[in-house]
């Protein structure tokens, strides 16, 4: 074969090669976006709490925001506190000496302080809803749903505001 025949063959197979890898990421791509698709039928459309709110009754619709903000101002202590624990233990876990049964007491603290404020959020929420028409309460149940209400606005900002032990210090390496 001469020079020019194997620089036009090996062309041809790196743009066959390309084409074949467009393909691949284009199919993983296009599957993800089908997954994503019927995941989201599954759990119906995505409403945010404000847009189910502003659908009530004004009177009702106030009462129910300050019921709900109470009882998130009141369960605040037991989430701060979770955080704290969580802090320590992660702390904890980096000290040295390194004491496993101090950094397991601190995260069964925190899961304990979790779960009481999540238990009073879930608690005084049915108590809402059993004080709303069935209409308002068929809207209002999905702030049921374990999904912690991180829509990526408040929560992230408020983990990412520097409030977190720092990491430790580098370790020289031997």
């Amino acid at each position: 074969m001469s020079p020019n025949t194997l620089k036009i063959a090996l062309a041809a197979s790196v743009a066959l090669n390309l084409f074949a890898v467009a393909a691949g990421v284009t199919v993983i791509v296009g599957q993800a976006r089908v997954e994503n698709r019927v995941e989201s039928q599954h759990r119906g459309p995505r409403v945010p709490f404000r847009m189910m709110l502003e659908s009530m009754d004004p009177t009702v619709r106030d009462r129910v925001r300050q019921e709900l903000r109470a009882t998130a101002m009141a369960s605040r202590p037991d989430f701060d506190e979770a955080r704290t624990a969580r802090r320590a233990a992660i702390a904890a876990a980096g000290a040295q000496p390194y004491d496993a049964d101090q950094v397991r007491t601190l995260l069964e603290q925190s899961r304990a302080a979790e779960l009481r404020g999540r238990s009073r959020l879930e608690n005084d929420a049915v108590t809402v809803l059993g004080t709303l028409e069935v209409e308002d309460r068929r809207a209002l149940s999905v702030m049921l749903a374990r999904n912690g209400g991180r829509n990526g606005r408040r929560g992230d900002a408020r983990r990412n505001r520097g409030d977190a032990p720092p990491p430790p210090p580098p370790t020289a390496a031997p």
